[in-house]
């Protein structure tokens, strides 16, 4: 990027903070990035809390934001959802796949495990089995469309990488042969959104995570810069792999304002 962004979004889990443990100076760099006037949106595929338990989270943490700077991929899923009803013209029926935390952000909609219009797949832990997917199958084979609010592959946990559940939206579209509307990252649409929301347009923007495919290039493929750190889930083999070619590799987000400012004097 030749100029100053004038938007930074920025991952969190894995590049502002792993667990409870914030990444150093990480703080100190995000104001240090408002104080030059750049605007910031938190995004996020987290599909366990909802909106204004991140924020209250990045709150507890140090972290300065506003609610409605922070956008996850279950609030672009209601966004998407409302549209859809719109255009129906009736209340769409649901059956929500997400974890407790989260189900309030869906009370718009009619709550129908038997004949719904959209499955919404989120986290859901410990609770897949075999009963479940046939289940899920076989709404689908009826008619039902899935709507998955990510499809991570793997995540960082404090006891290792974890299988997400791109695991399970990609094994639903290949038994049902449907393609689920994926709404967190890497989705251009989600990506516009965050965009839309800052008034700012791709070129002007660059993306900060420390997921590679999704966060560098899911913001590559809409034009923005995409800058790697690496915190959270990076691996070194798995960097050297990949067909993705980020912007700026840094050590952590802390280093941010540091090689913004020299590239840019």
């Amino acid at each position: 990027m030749s100029h100053l962004p004038q938007l930074i979004l920025l991952d969190l889990d894995g590049t502002l903070y792993i667990g409870d443990q914030v990444i150093p100076d990480a703080i100190t760099s995000l104001a240090q990035l408002r104080e030059r006037g750049i605007a910031l949106r938190f995004i996020t595929n987290t599909t366990t809390k909802s909106q204004a338990e991140l924020v209250a989270q990045l709150h507890t943490l140090g972290f300065q934001l506003d609610a409605d700077e922070l956008i996850s991929a279950a609030v672009a899923a209601t966004l998407e959802l409302r549209n859809l009803q719109q255009q129906a013209g009736r209340r769409l029926r649901i059956w929500p796949l997400v974890a407790d935390a989260i189900k309030t952000d869906f009370n718009d909609f009619i709550y129908d495990e038997q004949q719904p219009d959209y499955i919404v797949l989120g986290d859901i832990g410990e609770r897949w089995d075999l009963n479940l997917i046939n289940r899920l199958f076989n709404v689908m084979h009826s008619g039902a469309e899935l709507i998955a609010l990510h499809k991570g592959r793997f995540w960082q946990t404090r006891d290792g990488l974890k299988a997400d559940i791109g695991f399970f939206v990609a094994g639903l579209e290949y038994v049902s042969s449907k393609t689920a509307r994926v709404m967190g990252k890497p989705n251009r649409d989600f990506y516009q959104r965050v965009l839309d929301s800052a008034n700012v347009k791709a070129k002007d923007a660059m993306m900060v995570g420390d997921d590679i495919d999704s966060d560098v290039g899911g913001a590559q493929s809409i034009g923005m810069s995409g800058c790697l750190v690496k915190t959270g889930k990076f691996r070194q083999a798995y960097f050297e792999q990949s067909a993705v070619i980020p912007d700026l590799v840094l050590e952590s987000v802390a280093d941010l304002t540091t090689v913004l400012s020299t590239a840019h004097h």
